[in-house]
């Protein structure tokens, strides 16, 4: 009798589960008719010539090219920054191993370097007079209100004689007997007039072969700096 009470209770699940599936059935073709109509009503609340504004205003964003930052101005003599109005723009750059020339540059003109021909190995000196205009030549009687520029290159110790030595020393520099061989030295110096306390006016790098940049030569060593048009 048990297993005759089991047969009668099979017909009634089978019949519980088929009604389940219908019912699945028919939610998901209410879920799917529900999704159609809301797509069908919102293409038409939705005006085209706003979604084609859209696509337009995204493709122009895309096509809008980058911003980039405005070159910036060369100054005079590379400097970074410009000089100040009534100044002068100068640079004194020291040779550097076989292949780096010395520079004197002054108000943008190259007075002594490799583009000018006049670079010579030792100790290359240019005079800017006040009242009768630029010079590239060392002249050991430079007249009244003159700037001096000195730059080595490869070597300036070797054939710097000791009037030499007294003449530069005179001048103010504290260097010129501490130059060794192949050392990296620049000096700026004025006769007649007294150069503003700030200035920076030599520089000085000996040849180490422990750290030297060049196989045999220091780095090459610069000043750079402004001064007063009319100097006091």
């Amino acid at each position: 009798m048990a297993r005759a009470g089991w047969r009668a209770r099979t017909p009634a699940g089978g019949e519980e589960r088929r009604r389940l599936g219908t019912l699945k059935a028919a939610f998901f073709f209410f879920a799917s008719i529900s999704a159609w109509y809301s797509g069908y009503l919102l293409a038409e609340l939705i005006p085209e010539v706003s979604l084609t504004r859209a696509v337009y205003g995204f493709r122009n964003i895309a096509e809008k090219p980058l911003l980039k930052a405005p070159t910036p101005k060369r100054q005079k003599c590379d400097h970074w920054t410009p000089c100040p109005l009534n100044t002068y723009a100068y640079r004194l750059l020291s040779g550097g191993g076989r292949d780096k020339y010395a520079k004197i540059c002054f108000e943008d003109e190259l007075l002594i370097g490799e583009k000018t021909g006049n670079v010579g190995r030792g100790i290359n000196i240019a005079i800017v007079n006040y009242n009768s205009g630029l010079m590239a030549t060392f002249i050991q009687s430079a007249p009244p209100k003159s700037l001096l520029f000195m730059v080595t290159q490869d070597d300036g110790a070797s054939g710097l004689k000791e009037d030499a030595k007294k003449v530069i020393e005179a001048l103010g520099s504290k260097q010129i007997r501490n130059i060794k061989f192949r050392s990296s030295w620049v000096f700026l110096t004025a006769k007649g007039f007294e150069l503003p306390a700030d200035i920076q006016r030599e520089n000085i790098n000996h040849s180490d072969n422990a750290r030297n940049r060049y196989s045999g030569w220091p780095a090459e060593i610069q000043i750079e700096g402004c001064i007063p048009k009319m100097p006091s």
